[in-house]
């Protein structure tokens, strides 16, 4: 089985649930709740993007798949 990437995106969503419940457990002080705040933007960002290329892909697959049938 392949490795995983640093950035991928299950590792981008559980590093955000992390993010999500240190925040909402009220221990963090501000400086860290906006740094934490700043690496979860960026997380999401990567998963935005992961999940765009993903959709492009399948529709691309899906085009293929149906002219291959014609």
């Amino acid at each position: 089985m392949a490795k995983k990437k640093e950035n991928s995106f299950e590792n981008s969503l559980k590093r955000l649930e992390e993010i999500s419940n240190l925040l909402e457990s009220g221990d963090v002080s501000l400086e860290d709740s906006i740094k934490l705040y700043e690496e979860g933007i960026i997380l999401a960002k990567n998963c935005y993007s992961l999940l765009k290329e993903a959709e492009i892909k399948i529709t691309e697959l899906k085009k293929q798949l149906e002219t291959d049938l014609k």
